[in-house]
């Protein structure tokens, strides 16, 4: 294939890869749904959020099994029958009326088609442009976001003009239209072996990459290490969605109307922070650059818990761990393919991955034992000050071995 055929392809697999993660981050509008249901059915809130929970701990868990999948019937294939997968789930949810069949429905197969095609499609573009991984994985994680934005408008408008279970059956049909579509356009990247010897030729990085299989990865200190970060800045992140509009009424005084509009200021930050630190992460270390943003976040942290917040200070906060948060969950897919490679790069960012599920509850679990928001933000601004420490001095396992030998290599990838 010559480089003129070629990167048109590429960047048609780009258009296809964004269609696909635009329509997989709507899941991210469930808080539109919770009140809705509980007014319809008449079931406890609290019954009705867990269902997002499953959701969530489906799409984590479902990144596990996304690589083997993938290797059985192939990207295309798989990223559509996964698009078709949760269109239906929430289509059948439309007609769902017990709360262990949105548990199933709307949780279980939902979380675990969005898994499945989140992952594979985004590892599958980062291994089409092996020199600029961290814009790229921005990119496709900031379509994820970008989705959930445009889609708090359109699920909204549906809810008020044709009620929350018609709603449902349109929001599926949707989606499942925009990830089919998306599928269509994708193509495999090539072996990655050969896309390395080519890009640390034209870098001028040696080629000191090994590609990690999971057993080998997980013989390795640094992917519990890196485990442990991506689970930190998961949590910070999530932690604060999840509550963002009641630490505005309860520790900044303001108004609900006014504290809602954090909400959109998240999603605003957070998708700014995909494609900024995506980016930026190509022309420095990715790890500092991880470190650099939890320093900031536990600094946002601690200023919630110590500080009297104005209207200034608390948006301040809330922008800067949204943006920080969006950061580090987008490179993170970048720092896995530097540290054990590329062929195996959607199992084994599967299974780092495996930090946002359990980050998801992590924070709620530790506000219900601590019993408050400010004693939760210290705890989790002291945890990202840690992961910070751990980032900054952490070297990938070859680079290691390497030094050990007297010779100091970069791993492919890092480019300072």
């Amino acid at each position: 294939m010559t480089r003129d055929t070629k990167i048109p392809k590429r960047w048609l697999i780009v258009l296809g890869t964004v269609i696909m993660q635009m329509g997989l981050g709507t899941i991210y509008t469930w808080s539109l749904f919770n009140a809705h249901l509980v007014t319809k059915f008449g079931w406890e809130l609290s019954s009705v959020s867990i269902i997002f929970s499953i959701t969530s701990f489906a799409l984590a868990f479902a990144t596990l099994f996304a690589g083997k999948l993938q290797d059985r019937f192939g990207l295309r294939r798989l990223t559509a029958v996964a698009g078709i997968m949760l269109g239906l789930g929430l289509i059948l949810s439309s007609q769902a009326s017990s709360l262990p069949m949105f548990y199933l429905l709307a949780g279980v197969v939902v979380g675990f088609a969005d898994g499945t095609a989140y992952i594979t499609s985004l590892s599958n573009l980062i291994k089409w442009f092996p020199k600029h991984k961290g814009l790229i994985s921005g990119v496709s994680v900031g379509a994820y976001g970008t989705g959930s934005l445009i889609f708090k408008y359109i699920n909204g408008g549906l809810i008020e003009s044709v009620g929350v279970s018609s709603t449902f059956l349109y929001w599926g049909m949707i989606v499942m239209v925009m990830i089919v579509i998306g599928s269509l356009l994708v193509r495999e990247a090539p072996i990655p072996a050969a896309q390395v010897t080519s890009a640390v030729a034209a870098s001028g990085v040696p080629t000191v990459q090994k590609d990690y299989t999971v057993k080998e990865m997980l013989r390795t200190k640094e992917a519990y290490l890196l485990f442990v970060i991506f689970f930190t800045a998961c949590m910070s992140g999530l932690y604060l969605i999840g509550i963002v509009k009641d630490i505005g009424v309860k520790l900044a005084g303001l108004d609900v109307q006014t504290a809602a509009n954090a909400v959109a200021m998240i999603a605003i930050f957070n998708t700014a922070g995909r494609l900024i630190l995506g980016a930026l992460s190509d022309k420095m270390s990715r790890l500092k650059l991880v470190g650099a943003s939890l320093a900031v976040t536990a600094i946002a942290m601690l200023t919630l818990s110590f500080a009297t917040l104005s209207y200034g200070l608390f948006f301040a906060c809330v922008a800067a761990i949204a943006f920080c948060f969006g950061g580090n969950i987008t490179v993170f897919p970048a720092i896995v393919s530097d540290y054990f490679g590329l062929k195996n790069h959607n199992k084994n960012y599967g299974i780092v991955y495996q930090g946002f599920g359990i980050g998801a509850l992590s924070g709620s679990f530790i506000a219900a034992f601590l019993g408050g928001f400010k004693p939760t933000f210290i705890v989790i601004g002291c945890l990202c000050l840690l992961a910070c420490l751990i980032a900054v001095s952490l070297k990938a396992p070859m680079h290691k071995q390497k030094e050990e030998k007297g010779v100091s290599l970069k791993p492919y990838g890092q480019t300072a």
